[in-house]
């Protein structure tokens, strides 16, 4: 169970992350070693899973699913559905909570490590409009190779068409840190948004 006090001190910075092993206990600012997969989870689903599992295999290291407590866009979730997110790890993965939405905050929180992502996550990521500018989003990248961490990018089918790593304009001089995970190691044409539709259609 997550304490209200627990998620206090991360929303209010005074730790940067929560771990949550699969037993229950809980870990703060100690996030088990490997590369972190960021998301909502809402809900979790086989997607999710595979692609953890493909950069396993293409690593040889664990990856852990880090839950976003605060979104840039829709700001902090509530504790109780944080609770409801998290039951779905409960006796099979960690994960780990934080407040750090940017990319280039994770960079700062988990230095060293990999980052897993859909397409369209890095669509966002590679956007100078997302930033304010050309330059904030070069700044930002600039501090990201600063911790030594990248990304490894999986593909997505959108509007028919499936996308990958090559049909981004990635950031000049930064390309080094995008890993395309190959189509052949993972693909799943499915979504949390389209899981959400089914399942509010399916309701009486």
């Amino acid at each position: 169970m997550i304490h209200a006090a627990d998620l206090a001190d991360l929303l209010s910075g005074r730790i940067g992350s929560l771990t949550i092993a699969p037993d229950g206990a809980l870990r703060r600012d100690d996030p088990p070693p490997g590369a972190i997969f960021p998301g909502s989870f809402n809900p979790l689903h086989a997607g999710h899973l595979g692609l953890q599992r493909a950069v396993v295999v293409m690593t040889g290291q664990p990856v852990h699913f880090e839950l976003t407590v605060r979104n840039a866009d829709k700001g902090e979730l509530p504790l109780d559905e944080i609770e409801r997110r998290v039951a779905q790890f409960r006796g099979l993965y960690y994960v780990i909570l934080a407040a750090a939405p940017l990319f280039v905050q994770k960079a700062r929180l988990y230095p060293g490590r990999a980052f897993v992502l859909g397409y369209d996550t890095a669509l966002r990521l590679v956007n100078p409009r997302y930033y304010g500018s050309a330059e904030a989003m070069t700044a930002a990248f600039a501090a990201i190779a600063a911790a030594n961490c990248r990304f490894f990018v999986a593909g997505r089918l959108i509007d028919g068409r499936f996308h990958t790593l090559a049909d981004l304009t990635l950031p000049a001089g930064y390309e080094q840190l995008f890993i395309p995970v190959p189509e052949h190691l993972f693909r799943r044409d499915i979504s949390s948004t389209e899981l959400r539709a089914r399942a509010a259609n399916q309701q009486p």
